[in-house]
């Protein structure tokens, strides 16, 4: 009597029989398994892929396109808003601190003092980088204290107006026409060192960013005025250098603050372009005045 034989042995896994369903793999990891799909696209993604989202998971690619499809936060000046706080100002502080304690231990007539200060004749023959280097530049721990008290204060509300590009632009900016002006204005064989440029020129911004947008001023109008007698009063002081920095940030915030929305960033560097264009004739003037000494 032959029993009947149903075939049970050679049964197939229930993944593998005709018209099963087949499990899907994560589209960027082709070789794992997954139930997850991406709640945007649709395609599965397994948990490395997963992204968290508002609602379910997205995959990277998803994630990816929509940063880049939503709109960055801008500050009132059109700078990118970031987190972080106020890493520009601490940085630029940092800055200062760390060359002050460099020439301290090294003596104030170390090479690195002898080579960053602003010496006129030097500039003219050929050490241009003296114009930039000078402003982070101290030797006296009162006048490093009272320029970082001032960019502390004034530095961290600049920042978040302006965007971090916009502040250091600034910044460097300023210290830059600064540094022309004592160039231009100053005895040749006299060194200038020190912030204050830049300094004036984040006083004189935020005094013009301040008119645009209605505040009252009276305060930094005092405080400039306090500045400008102590300028002109106290020795060892370059004036050349405190209103060419003031001279600086008034011309850059003015660029900043009434530059029309529609077509401020290219207003604000076509602006920053031509001021550093004209930094750049004025040493060459100064220059080629100079290089026969």
């Amino acid at each position: 009597m032959s029993g009947g034989v149903t075939g049970s042995g050679s049964a197939q896994p229930p993944e593998q029989q005709p018209g099963a369903r087949e499990i899907p793999h994560c589209y960027r990891h082709t070789d794992r398994e997954t139930y997850i799909s991406c709640q945007r696209c649709g395609r599965p993604i397994c948990p490395e892929c997963m992204r968290q989202a508002s609602v379910g998971f997205q995959c990277p690619q998803c994630v990816a396109e929509g940063r880049a499809s939503t709109p960055r936060p801008r500050t009132v000046y059109g700078g990118r808003l970031r987190g972080g706080g106020n890493v520009a100002t601490l940085t630029l502080i940092g800055i200062n601190v760390v060359m002050y304690l460099l020439i301290l231990a090294g003596g104030f007539g170390s090479a690195l003092a002898n080579e960053t200060v602003l010496f006129p004749l030097a500039v003219a023959n050929g050490e241009w980088w003296r114009l930039i280097t000078s402003t982070f530049v101290h030797v006296q721990f009162l006048h490093l204290f009272f320029n970082m008290f001032a960019l502390w204060i004034f530095g961290p509300v600049l920042e978040n107006m302006l965007g971090r590009t916009r502040f250091v632009t600034l910044y460097l900016l300023s210290g830059l026409v600064g540094s022309v002006a004592v160039y231009w204005l100053s005895a040749p064989n006299i060194p200038t060192l020190g912030a204050s440029g830049s300094i004036f020129g984040l006083l004189g911004a935020a005094l013009v960013v301040s008119v645009r947008r209605g505040y009252d001023v009276t305060w930094l109008l005092g405080l400039l005025a306090v500045n400008l007698v102590f300028t002109f009063v106290a020795t060892s002081i370059s004036w050349q250098g405190h209103l060419g920095g003031l001279a600086g940030g008034l011309a850059i915030g003015a660029a900043i603050a009434w530059a029309p929305r529609k077509f401020r960033t290219v207003v604000q560097v076509l602006v920053f372009g031509v001021i550093f264009a004209l930094c750049l004739l004025l040493i060459a003037l100064r220059t080629a005045e100079l290089a026969p000494f």
